[in-house]
């Protein structure tokens, strides 16, 4: 495989890693001392760090990356092993 699709992949994975990161890094709710904008939810998040949030989507991105490049190297799992219709099968 080329180096440009294991970046492609990388970075699919990174994306879809925000989905799995992000509901942990809100915390919602004000302090008291906080205004509360007309109009904003009541499940808003009052403090939101972009670059913590993007450190642990990245370090969660770079561990299933790495799970991938793995299988990739040593086929653990193969299309083969999760074909439970036998779409994948050679045809004769």
């Amino acid at each position: 495989m080329r180096w440009t699709s294991f970046v492609a992949i990388y970075f699919i994975i990174w994306v879809f890693s925000v989905f799995l990161v992000l509901p942990f890094e809100a915390r919602q709710g004000t302090t008291p001392e906080e205004e509360r904008i007309p109009g904003q939810a009541d499940s808003a998040p009052h403090q939101f760090r972009a670059g913590r949030a993007a450190l642990r989507v990245t370090i969660v991105a770079t561990i299933v990356f790495a799970l991938f490049v793995a299988n990739y190297e040593y086929g653990w799992v193969t299309p083969q092993m999760l074909d439970l219709f036998g779409g994948t099968a050679p045809v004769e």
